[in-house]
C-alpha cells in the first residue's frame, strides 16, 4: 500500500524553527508532485506549500512566503518543510499529500490529492 508518514512536529517558541519530513513508500515518488496542508482546530484545511516532480517548481501560500521552504530528495523518497520565524498562527496539524499531476497549482484543489499522511502536530507558543 502507498504510505506517507510525517515526522518532526512538536512545540516551539515564537520566532523559532522546525523542520517537518514526509517519507513516502509504495509509489513511484519521482512521478508525484508533493505538498503540505495544515488545519487548526475550528478552521478549514488550507494549502501551505508544494513542489513538482523533480523539484524544479514550488508554490507557497502567501502567509508563509519567505519563511517556509519545501524541498524533496527523490533518491530517498522524502519531502521536507523547513519552517522559520514561526508564529502562534502557524499552530496546526500539518499533512503531507501527493498527486500524480505535474502542475503544482493543482494543490489549490485538495480533492485532487491521491494520497494523504496522518498528520504531525506543530504548536507555537508565545
Amino acid at each position: 500500500q502507498v504510505q506517507l508518514v510525517e515526522s518532526g512536529g512538536g512545540l516551539v517558541q515564537a520566532g523559532g524553527s522546525l523542520r517537518l519530513a514526509c517519507a513516502a513508500s509504495g509509489l513511484r515518488f519521482s512521478t508525484y508532485s508533493m505538498g503540505w496542508f495544515r488545519q487548526a482546530p475550528g478552521k478549514e484545511r488550507e494549502f501551505v506549500a508544494a513542489i513538482s516532480w523533480r523539484g524544479g517548481g514550488t508554490y507557497y501560500v502567501d502567509s508563509v512566503k519567505g519563511r517556509f521552504t519545501i524541498s524533496r530528495d527523490n533518491a530517498k523518497n522524502t519531502v521536507s518543510l523547513e519552517m522559520n520565524s514561526l508564529t502562534p498562527e502557524d499552530t496546526a496539524a500539518y499533512y503531507c499529500a501527493a498527486t500524480a499531476a505535474s502542475d503544482v497549482y493543482v494543490f489549490g484543489a485538495p480533492g485532487l490529492m491521491n494520497y494523504w499522511g496522518k498528520g504531525a502536530l506543530v504548536t507555537v507558543s508565545s
